[in-house]
């Protein structure tokens, strides 16, 4: 260690009490954060990248300092997603320290991990009052039947009004409008579910037709008078 001229000629003081961290919640316990193993929590975080193209959801659940299980969902850039892929191989096994120093590839990656890691360290994560947090495999439980992302995805102009393509059911196909031309209902493919039952053997048109469904005032006896395909009228 090296001392200025100043310091070097400083008379001692004794330090007074040493109170230690504050503690922190973490998976139902209040503890004193003084290493990196003494962190565990899952939470997630959300980033941008400089040009706001894209957004990442960073799920990542931590126990004893290291990353056990990492989801990484990206909208909006096609290079950002490919980067997610190389993420969702780089986090699990490092420590979260590590991760937070780990060129992640993609800005919104990289930013979605500095607000995690404020989050998890501050006593901020989802689990902080969870007895035992969650068990691996809690964050695959995000994406939900079909292990896939929920996304929205609506696309509107002032001269020809809204058009929902993607919601939390899945594909849209059909809105319904009222007498009025205002959406009212809609007719949606949970896309997840149908690709499964694909793959499973399923008759494509069969799955596609067991896994449609409506929302809202949908039907004629409902006040539907006009039907419309989001992408094409």
């Amino acid at each position: 260690m090296t001392y200025t001229h100043e310091v070097e000629h400083m008379c001692p003081v004794t330090k007074g009490p040493n109170h230690g961290p504050a503690p922190i919640p973490e998976e139902g316990r209040w503890v004193k954060a003084y290493d990196v193993k003494d962190i565990s929590g899952l939470t997630h975080g959300v980033g941008w990248c400089a040009p706001q193209q894209g957004a990442c959801k960073l799920t990542l659940n931590v126990k004893n300092g290291i990353i056990e299980e990492a989801l990484v969902e990206t909208i909006g850039c096609s290079g950002m997603t490919h980067s997610a892929a190389m993420a969702g191989e780089i986090l699990p096994g490092k420590t979260i320290l590590e991760a937070l120093n780990t060129d992640l590839v993609c800005d919104a990656i990289n930013v979605a991990m500095r607000e995690l890691f404020l989050q998890i360290v501050y006593g901020r994560s989802q689990t902080a009052f969870s007895e035992d947090g969650l068990p691996v495999g809690a964050g695959q439980e995000d994406l939900g039947k079909g292990l896939r992302s929920m996304t929205g995805t609506i696309y509107s102009t002032r001269a020809k009004g809204v058009r929902y393509m993607e919601l939390t059911e899945g594909y849209i196909t059909k809105m319904a409008l009222d007498e009025n031309n205002e959406v009212i209902g809609y007719e949606f493919v949970r896309l997840g579910k149908m690709l499964e039952d694909i793959r499973h053997g399923k008759n494509p048109s069969e799955a596609y037709e067991n896994n449609k469904g409506t929302y809202g005032r949908f039907t004629e006896q409902d006040g539907a008078v006009k039907y419309i395909d989001p992408r094409e009228e």
